[in-house]
C-alpha cells in the first residue's frame, strides 16, 4: 500500500507516464489539471457513458454534432449550423470541414482523417446495433431515420415532433467515432479510444491513473482566436476513499473536487454554506443550479398512501430550509414546487411549498378518523441518506405519523423501486437532457415500471393528455407555460415529496481559472488554465 501511495505522489508532482522508478517528468505541473475519480471508470467508449465518472473523461475525448454551453443552450460543435423544419420532424446539420480524429496508425500515412457526415451515420448505426448493446439507444427512440447526404450534410427525420431532441444530441452517446479504430479486432476501444476532443488518450493504468494529452489540432478557438485547450494534460487518479481524495486536494496534490461528502463537508464548509476561514486564502468554491431533484416517492397502488391528505400532510410537515442548513450546509434549493428543478423552463418559485405544521397535524387527524387507525409508514432508503430519513422521522412524529426507516444497499433499493415493491422510498432524478419533459415523463401513465420511469404508478388523465400535447408545442415560451401547468398537477396531487433541488458544488485551488458550473454538472476543461504561483 505504501508503495502505491508513493507512486501516486510522484505522479501528482511530475505526471509520470511510465513507472515511479523512472520519474520521467513530461510537463510543468502548472499545465496539468488533476482530479480524483473515487467511483472508478469502467470504460472510455462514449456509447457506454451512462454516469458522470464516464461522462467527464469522454467529454474531453469526444465531440458530437452539438454541445451544451454552461447556460444549457444548444451550441454548435462539429455541426456549425442546423435547420429544423416547421413541423419539427426534419433536422439538417451542416458540418465543419476542419475537424480531425486524433492521430492513429490505422488512418494511414497522414495518421489522421477529416470527420464527415458518413462518420456520424456509422457512429449512430454502431450505437443502435444489438451487438454493441449500448445503454444509450433510447436517445434515438423518436428517430425514424438518419443519413449522410454528402460529406458535410447530415439529415435526421423524427417519427413525431420532439422539441427536446436537439438537446439529446449533445449527450456523449451521440459522439462521433472512427470505423477504422472501433472495428479493428486488435484494438480495445473501451480502453484505447480515438475521438476528436480537446484532449486525446495517452495512458490508462486501471485503478491507478488515467492521462489525457492536449490535442494540438483541436478545432475550437477562444474569443481571441487562440486554439483550445489551454492545458497540456488532464491527470485522473482513482483513490476509492473520498476522504483520501479530499486530503490530497487540501495538500495541493489535486486541483479540484466536486460535491459534498459527509466525511469532509463540515471540515470544508461553515453551517451557513461558506468556505471555512482557514481555506479561503487558497481555495475557491463554485456553486450553481443542478438539474437533480431529490424526492420521496409514493407507490400509488398502496392503500394508505392513496389518501391524498396523508401525502399533503407529509409534504408540508417539515422545514426544508432547516433540513438543508443542518444536514447539507445550505447546499440545495428549498423552494420546491413539483418535480421540475430550478434551472429549467417550467420551474415556478412562486408556487413553492410552505412549511405548515398546524395544517399538517389537522390533515393527519382527518386521516386517522377516516381509516380508524394510527398512521404508520416505512420509508426505504440507502445509508447515504440516513441523516435525512432520521430528520424526517422526527419531524413527522410531531404531526402524528410513525415512520420506520428501512436501510437498503443502493442496488437493492433501485431494484425494489423499479419492480414497484416499496410503499414509500427515497429517490432522485438527474436530467439526461435539458428539458422539463425529462422530469415530467416520470408521471406519464404509459411509463409505468418496469417499462418506463414512472416508479410511483401515478395516473392522471389530464396530465397524460397534457404530456402528449407537449410534444406538439415548438415555441419555447408556450412550452414553458405548458410545463408549469403540468408541474402544478404534480404539486397538487403529491405523488412525490420533493425534498430539495440540488446544487452543483465545486472546489478548486485558487490558481485554477476558467472553470465554471453548469446545471448538468458537466466537466468542461477546454477553457481551463492554471495561473503559476
Amino acid at each position: 500500500m505504501k508503495s502505491i501511495i508513493y507512486c501516486l505522489s510522484l505522479f501528482y508532482i511530475v505526471l509520470t507516464f511510465v513507472s515511479c522508478q523512472k520519474k520521467t517528468a513530461v510537463y510543468d505541473e502548472s499545465m496539468v489539471f488533476r482530479y480524483n475519480e473515487s467511483g472508478n471508470i469502467q470504460t472510455l467508449d462514449p456509447a457506454f457513458a451512462r454516469n458522470m465518472s464516464i461522462i467527464w473523461p469522454t467529454n474531453q475525448l469526444f465531440n458530437g454534432l452539438v454541445q451544451l454551453n454552461d447556460s444549457l443552450q444548444v451550441a454548435p460543435d462539429i455541426a456549425k449550423s442546423w435547420t429544423i423544419s416547421e413541423d419539427g420532424l426534419e433536422y439538417e446539420f451542416i458540418l465543419r470541414k476542419d475537424v480531425y480524429f486524433h492521430k492513429h496508425i490505422n488512418f494511414g500515412k497522414d495518421s489522421t482523417r477529416l470527420v464527415t457526415a458518413y462518420d456520424f451515420q456509422y457512429s449512430f448505426d454502431r450505437l443502435l446495433s444489438e451487438k454493441l448493446a449500448s445503454p444509450g439507444t433510447w436517445v434515438f427512440q423518436s428517430v425514424e431515420n438518419y443519413r449522410a447526404v454528402n460529406d458535410s450534410t447530415f439529415h435526421i427525420r423524427l417519427k413525431r415532433p420532439f422539441p427536446a431532441f436537439i438537446g439529446l444530441l449533445s449527450m456523449k452517446y451521440a459522439s462521433v467515432v472512427p470505423r477504422e479504430i472501433t472495428e479493428d479486432p486488435a484494438i480495445d476501444f473501451r480502453s484505447h479510444p480515438i475521438g476528436t476532443g480537446p484532449f486525446y488518450f495517452k495512458i490508462w493504468e486501471e485503478n491507478v491513473k488515467l492521462v489525457l494529452r492536449k490535442n494540438q489540432h483541436y478545432h475550437e478557438t477562444d474569443a481571441q482566436g487562440k486554439r483550445l485547450p489551454y492545458l497540456e494534460a488532464v491527470a485522473i487518479s482513482f483513490l476509492p476513499d473520498k476522504q483520501s481524495g479530499f486530503l490530497q486536494f487540501i495538500q495541493g496534490k489535486l486541483d479540484f473536487i466536486s460535491g459534498l461528502d459527509p466525511s469532509y463537508k463540515d471540515e470544508l464548509l461553515t453551517p451557513q454554506g461558506t468556505l471555512q476561514p482557514k481555506y479561503q486564502h487558497n481555495l475557491k468554491m463554485l456553486t450553481g443550479s443542478y438539474l437533480n431533484t431529490e424526492y420521496l416517492g409514493f407507490n400509488m397502488n398502496s392503500a394508505m398512501v392513496k389518501d391524498k391528505k396523508l401525502r399533503m400532510a407529509l409534504n408540508i410537515g417539515f422545514d426544508r430550509k432547516k433540513m438543508l442548513a443542518y444536514l447539507r450546509n445550505g447546499m440545495g434549493n428549498a423552494k420546491v414546487t413539483g418535480i421540475i428543478p430550478d434551472g429549467l423552463p417550467g420551474y415556478n418559485a412562486d408556487k413553492a411549498v410552505q412549511f405548515d405544521p398546524v395544517k399538517a397535524r389537522e390533515l393527519i387527524n382527518e386521516v386517522k378518523k377516516t381509516h380508524k387507525q394510527p398512521v404508520k409508514l416505512t420509508l426505504s432508503t440507502n445509508a447515504t441518506y440516513i441523516d435525512i430519513a432520521e430528520y424526517l422521522q422526527r419531524e413527522w412524529q410531531k404531526i402524528g405519523v410513525d415512520v420506520t426507516i428501512d436501510v437498503m444497499p443502493p442496488s437493492t433499493l433501485r431494484q425494489s423501486i423499479a419492480t414497484n415493491k416499496l410503499t414509500f422510498f427515497r429517490a432522485s432524478w438527474i436530467a439526461d437532457y435539458p428539458d422539463a419533459e425529462n422530469y415530467l415523463s416520470l408521471f406519464n401513465s404509459t411509463n409505468f415500471t418496469p417499462n418506463g420511469p414512472n416508479y410511483t404508478h401515478f395516473k392522471n388523465e389530464q396530465f397524460d393528455q397534457m404530456y402528449q400535447k407537449s410534444f406538439e408545442i415548438i415555441d419555447l415560451s408556450e412550452r414553458k407555460k405548458h410545463y408549469e401547468k403540468m408541474d402544478e398537477i404534480i404539486l397538487n396531487e403529491v405523488p412525490v415529496i420533493v425534498l430539495f433541488y440540488d446544487k452543483v458544488a465545486r472546489f478548486t485551488r485558487k490558481e485554477v481559472m476558467g472553470l465554471d458550473t453548469n446545471p448538468m454538472n458537466l466537466l468542461n476543461l477546454k477553457t481551463v488554465y492554471k495561473q503559476k504561483k
